[in-house]
């Protein structure tokens, strides 16, 4: 692409975003990042993952996002490095533990979990503190995690249904083991409760078990057999009103009641380009302030999102509410010729429409997308009761 023509498509994207946007910040990092972690309302944890050595960083949020009056007189409008240090290998899952300043994290090639201290006001620097050894060596995908809030603080981590197991995280006592004939490698492992989780699998499949007990946990096949499959729950006061989306490498999302994540609630084809998949940067999340909403990312430079609850139980395609196109966008065409494409995403776990994404550029944005004129005419605005 000429420069005048990227320039033109720059500033065209630039005044719409005007009127799409009710906040829109933007960072480049050095590397680009596959994971971006809350540690407070107002920072996250990102990491590289090249092969070689990689930053660790907890970035503050702009000042200015959160200026809810007199916006202009808020001069910090940039990200800000809070504190920062060096990993040896990729950095390819990251989880903080709650109320603590540690995080655990996974190099995508092993199933063992390497933990981290952020630091604090005394201190600028995140320190490797120690390790945690999984139940198997080498794992392709590595492993998944999930932090139980609880003290003291315990992680559940596995790279296959298999191998899921509980962890104290100061003594590195195992507290629970996964007893399943599955071996199917994992897309998620996440607590819907303070005992029970849900591993989704990489086949579609979902085990929902309760560390509370021995009892064998629940298996559920998966809609469709020959795709990968990526998986979140919603999160809620009740079990029962947990509910489970699918989401496949063809591009088929699948809604499910958690009480029984076997059948299908509403489903639908998305809008995605599914020609470029990557295992690793394919994402799907429930809003956690925002009703009946997802995000889609990963097959393209675009993060989408979808209203779930103008779908039906028969199959049909979708148009996405929302699409940030910003990497893409912003982006010029590499020498490699392989376009800009999304790394990672999170919603702000309070802000109901704020998001922050990543791309293979190593851009990072948050933005706080504006709902759109006449879109109630799918349905309910998301968000309203």
């Amino acid at each position: 692409m000429e420069d005048a023509e990227f320039d033109d498509i720059l500033d065209d994207w630039f005044i719409e975003s005007l009127k799409t946007y009710k906040d829109l910040h933007v960072y480049q990092l050095e590397h680009p990042t596959r994971v971006i972690e809350w540690t407070s309302a107002k920072t996250v944890c990102v990491a590289g993952y090249s092969p070689s050595k990689n930053e660790i960083l907890e970035l503050r949020l702009p000042l200015k996002l959160f200026a809810d009056e007199n916006k202009g007189l808020c001069a910090e409008r940039d990200f800000k490095v809070a504190h920062g240090g060096f990993t040896d290998g990729s950095v390819r899952c990251l989880k903080h533990i709650p109320g603590t300043r540690c995080v655990v994290t996974n190099d995508g090639l092993s199933c063992d979990l390497q933990v981290w201290d952020l630091g604090g006001d005394d201190s600028d620097v995140i320190r490797r503190t120690g390790s945690i050894e999984g139940r198997k060596g080498v794992s392709e995908g590595g492993s998944r995690i999930a932090a139980r809030l609880s003290s003291p603080p315990q992680v559940l981590h596995g790279a296959q249904s298999s191998d899921v197991q509980l962890t104290q995280l100061t003594s590195g006592q195992t507290l629970y083991k996964l007893d399943t004939d599955s071996a199917a490698p994992l897309s998620s492992l996440q607590f819907v409760s303070d005992a029970v989780f849900l591993a989704g699998c990489r086949n579609g499949s979902v085990v929902i078990a309760d560390t509370r007990t021995s009892a064998a946990p629940q298996v559920s096949p998966p809609p469709e057999d020959g795709v990968a499959w990526w998986t979140d729950v919603s999160a809620g006061p009740h079990l029962s009103t947990c509910r489970v989306v699918r989401l496949s490498s063809s591009g088929q999302a699948v809604v499910s009641d958690l009480r029984n994540p076997g059948g299908a609630v509403c489903r639908a084809q998305l809008d995605v380009q599914t020609r470029r998949c990557s295992l690793d940067d394919v994402g799907v999340s429930w809003a956690p302030a925002l009703d009946d909403c997802i995000a889609v990312s990963g097959f393209s430079g675009v993060v989408q999102i979808y209203n779930t609850s103008v779908w039906r139980t028969e199959q049909q395609e979708a148009q996405p509410l929302f699409q940030h196109r910003g990497h893409a966008v912003s982006s010029q065409q590499p020498d490699d010729g392989v376009p800009v494409f999304v790394t990672a995403h999170v919603w702000h776990p309070e802000r109901p429409r704020t998001l922050l994404s990543a791309a293979s550029d190593g851009s990072i944005h948050v933005w706080d997308w504006v709902h759109p004129a006449g879109s109630a005419a799918e349905g309910p605005t998301p968000g309203t009761k």
